[in-house]
């Protein structure tokens, strides 16, 4: 059960009891009516803690073991093919769906190269349920390649995004020049290295909407 933390969660409606006056002398039918006040309160914010214990919040890691290329001037979608962590987040096609809604923080990069011995330039961008997000595109130059070695760049934004449940969103990238494609790197040693995820893309819940 995920238990997300909303103004109509029991958490934000707890209050401080209302006591009743005392008298001026002792009387053991209000020490009773206090202590029944007091039981109530203090029953009501272990229930609570004992909710905390199983608060669960969602989230997704996802990430792609695979080189990607593209055709000059054409809309690509970049492609995720392992789930690394997931908890009401996940992928389909390279969807990346959320079950509940919310505000979510996207985080991504990518491991681009280029061939080409002149820089060249990448364009990355959002799309929500197939639809262009405004304002979401990056736009940055790869180095060029450079005594016998391909240049590489890592390129990582993040976002965030108001998502309704079920909404999913992808990520886009377009080159003027195909000598720039997305690599997934091998190990390698001389120092050992593990090897390079081609795109990695985390998805995080920040606050349910307001």
């Amino acid at each position: 059960m995920t238990l997300i933390v909303t103004t109509d969660f029991e958490l934000n409606k707890v209050a401080s009891p209302n006591l009743p006056l005392a008298p001026i002398e002792y009387q053991p039918r209000y020490q009773e009516q206090l202590n029944n006040v007091f039981r109530l309160y203090f029953n009501r914010i272990d229930a609570i803690l004992a909710q905390l214990n199983t608060l669960s919040v969602p989230y997704g890691a996802f990430s792609s073991d695979q080189d990607q290329t593209t055709t000059a001037n054409t809309a690509t979608l970049m492609t995720l093919n392992t789930t690394d962590f997931a908890n009401g987040v996940s992928i389909a096609t390279s969807k990346i769906t959320v079950a509940t809604a919310g505000i979510y923080n996207l985080q991504f990069s990518a491991q681009f190269q280029n061939t080409d011995t002149a820089f060249q330039d990448v364009y990355i961008w959002l799309k929500q349920d197939g639809v262009d997000i405004p304002g979401s595109t990056g736009f940055v130059s790869i180095p060029n390649r450079h005594a016998g070695t391909d240049g590489h760049q890592i390129i990582g934004w993040n976002y965030f995004l108001s998502m309704a449940a079920n909404d999913y969103v992808e990520m886009y990238w377009s080159v003027p020049n195909t000598a720039v494609s997305i690599q997934h790197l091998a190990a390698s040693g001389t120092p050992t290295k593990p090897s390079t995820q081609s795109v990695v893309a985390t998805m995080s819940f920040v606050s349910a909407l307001p």
